[in-house]
C-alpha cells in the first residue's frame, strides 16, 4: 500500500457524479467523485453512505431536512434513507461504502454507474 494523495487523485479525471475506487478495506470500497449540478432521489437499503468533502459544497437534501457540506467536513447517509445530493459548483468528494452498494440504490437513470465499471484511479 501507498500514501494516496486526494487532490492528486482528483486532478486524474473530470468526469462528474461517476465515482472511482482508490482503495478497499474490510469490504468497504473508498471512492472519489466530482459532482456538480442535481444527481436524483436515491437510497441505499442495506447500506450506510460516508461522505467527505475534499472541496467545494455540497447540499444534501432529505425528505425531513437538508445538510450542508463544506470543504473538510464528513457526514454519514444511513441506509435506506432518501436523498438527493446538489452542488451548485464543482464539488470533490470521497465516498466510503461497503462494496456492491449501487450507485442510485434501487433507482436506475442515464447517470446512473454500474460498480463493476467504476475505474481504479
Amino acid at each position: 500500500m501507498s500514501v494516496i494523495n486526494l487532490k492528486k487523485k482528483l486532478e486524474l479525471f473530470n468526469e462528474l457524479w461517476t465515482p472511482k475506487i482508490i482503495s478497499e478495506t474490510n469490504g468497504q470500497l473508498v471512492k472519489l467523485a466530482k459532482l456538480k449540478g442535481e444527481f436524483v432521489w436515491h437510497n441505499h437499503a442495506n447500506e450506510d453512505e460516508l461522505f467527505y468533502i475534499v472541496k467545494g459544497e455540497l447540499l444534501l437534501k432529505f425528505k425531513d431536512r437538508e445538510v450542508q457540506l463544506r470543504e473538510g467536513d464528513l457526514y454519514v447517509v444511513p441506509k435506506g434513507e432518501d436523498h438527493l445530493p446538489i452542488a451548485e459548483e464543482e464539488c470533490w468528494v470521497m465516498l466510503i461504502e461497503p462494496k456492491g452498494t449501487k450507485h442510485t440504490g434501487e433507482v436506475y437513470f442515464e447517470g446512473t454507474v454500474e460498480e463493476k465499471k467504476q475505474d481504479w484511479i
